[in-house]
């Protein structure tokens, strides 16, 4: 838990200045005249849905986007600053850790930590002082690895700290976390927001983007809310002396979405069937460390218009259970069975679990779920390429109609179904992920983190498609870490420990408390 702390004024001239900044690519205006203030010493968050301008703004800031491609001014220390490129924004003190970490996983955390920086006499690399120096640094953020450990071999969490270590190498001045904690688990989220404290105090400008509200009321000093790439509001963040915010959530949700967002979560409706399909004893072992289970003997069983939730810490066995179960798509040794309508079926490849109704959009949409240099139609057809062939040739005319329809379900935001999806936002990679598989027309869809990065607008358009689709019918397994999704929109929930499953709670007698003591093995077992 982050220590709560006191808004702190960090100066009264703005370290950072961004006034009046306009952005254009061809057909959109992604920034129009956004104004950005930040002090030293402060943590500054910017919030807003995916496509309102944020990463944009900061690729203006990092030399990404050239000067002469935007207009507008930058300031940085009271200086006029006009950055050609990255090299640029970094010598004058600028850093920014994107959402897909930057390290070269088969360098050592040494190498990476001053890559382009090297610590060299005469030419020669200085190994000593390079790895004393990288020591410092990561006893700064709070890491104890030995420098000359493989990247590879370190957590997400702890490759999140070297990217910091990185950049306090470069003595940054302002640094940018794009979703610092998307891919972090609970304990690792909250080592990364104390060090960001640390840094505030320390002297360092913060800037945070992040759409998970809970951890930019607990470390921000103050919010900047863009939309449709203007700048709506910025908000000074006081707290109590127990450390309760001055500002309410609801205020910053109204300023990202334009409106009242009044639910989080849609109600449930609709009537939950007979068992429809049932997993047994489902055992997977890892696909590389002979002897390491990660999945052992799981059952569960999904109802049909039913969601059922499924919980567990990082490292539980959840996605290692969903990619097992869809085609066998993880690990060795896979054993157990698969049932639909009490009648055993073959899962054992991807083509025979979608033909048997089952459905997976992964966790990692753009490694896993997405041909990011095709189109929105191309994509959204890939997985059942049957519904749209006459004996065996495609048919482009169908193709088009019936993608359409489904991207208009998924309530797309797009320039048309030619849009590369390399462009789109998240939330709206997200919704053509959700699409390919709507596409199929699934009795079983499997989701692995559906909302992870996007904005709380997104979110709850993508809930009102998933309660629609059970609503419908179809069984859904839903996979979370945010205990909150699973809370609001699970009919029923599973948890997961080590592999096994620990629990199963009515949604309406579920709480946080009760999932995570099933969730760390110390509660009672199913």
């Amino acid at each position: 838990m982050v220590e709560p702390h006191r808004a702190r004024p960090g100066g009264t001239a703005p370290l950072l200045l961004m006034r009046d900044i306009c952005k254009e690519f061809p057909g959109v205006r992604a920034l129009d005249g956004v104004s950005l203030s930040v002090r030293a010493g402060t943590v500054h968050a910017v919030m807003g849905e995916n496509g309102a301008g944020k990463s944009t703004l900061m690729k203006v800031l990092s030399g990404v986007h050239p000067a002469g491609s935007y207009t507008g001014e930058i300031h940085v220390g009271g200086e006029p600053a006009a950055f050609t490129g990255v090299a640029d924004s970094e010598r004058a003190g600028i850093a920014i850790i994107h959402q897909e970490l930057a390290l070269v996983p088969h360098l050592t955390v040494s190498e990476n930590v001053f890559l382009g920086n090297e610590r060299a006499r005469r030419g020669v690399i200085d190994w000593y002082d390079t790895h004393a120096r990288a020591r410092a640094l990561l006893e700064r953020v709070g890491l104890d690895e030995d420098p000359t450990t493989t990247v590879s071999a370190l957590s997400v969490g702890a490759q999140q700290l070297v990217e910091i270590a990185k950049a306090l190498a470069k003595r940054v001045r302002v640094l940018i976390l794009d979703e610092p904690t998307s891919a972090l688990n609970e304990a690792e989220s909250a080592r990364l927001l104390g060090l960001l404290t640390e840094l505030r105090d320390q002297g360092v400008a913060c800037i945070l983007i992040s759409h998970k509200l809970g951890e930019v009321m607990q470390v921000s000093d103050e919010i900047t809310v863009l939309r449709d790439g203007r700048t709506v509001e910025t908000v000074p963040v006081e707290r109590a002396p127990d450390g309760t915010p001055s500002v309410e959530e609801d205020r910053i949700i109204r300023g990202m979405v334009g409106r009242e967002l009044d639910q989080r979560y849609p109600d449930r409706t609709g009537t939950i069937g007979e068992v429809r399909f049932e997993v047994r004893d489902w055992t997977v072992d890892h696909p590389a460390q002979a002897g390491r289970r990660m999945v052992d003997g799981a059952g569960l069983t999904v109802r049909g218009g039913e969601v059922v939730g499924l919980a567990g810490l990082m490292g539980a066995g959840r996605t290692e259970l969903a990619m097992s179960l869809f085609g066998r798509s993880y690990g060795r040794r896979v054993s157990g069975g698969v049932y639909k309508d009490g009648r055993e079926i073959d899962t054992s490849t991807v083509a025979r679990a979608v033909a048997e109704g089952l459905a997976y959009v992964p966790e990692d949409r753009k490694g896993l779920g997405l041909v990011l240099d095709d189109d929105v139609r191309h994509n959204t057809s890939l997985a059942a390429l049957g519904r749209i062939s006459t004996r065996g040739v495609l048919d482009p005319g169908r193709e088009a109609v019936e993608t359409r329809e489904t991207t208009d379900d998924m309530r797309l935001r797009s320039h048309g179904p030619t849009q590369v999806v390399r462009t789109l936002s998240g939330g709206n990679q997200q919704k053509v992920v959700l699409g390919k598989w709507m596409f199929t027309r699934p009795d079983l869809l499997i989701l692995d983190e559906p909302t992870r990065g996007i904005d709380v607008g997104a979110k709850y358009e993508i809930y009102l498609i998933v309660r629609g689709l059970a609503e419908a019918g179809a069984c859904v397994l839903l996979i979370s870490s945010e205990l909150p999704e699973v809370l609001g929109m699970s009919d029923r929930v599973y948890t997961m420990c080590e592999g096994r499953i620990t629990g199963e709670v009515p949604g309406e007698a579920a709480d946080q408390e009760t999932l995570m003591r099933l969730m760390t093995g110390t509660g009672e077992t199913a």
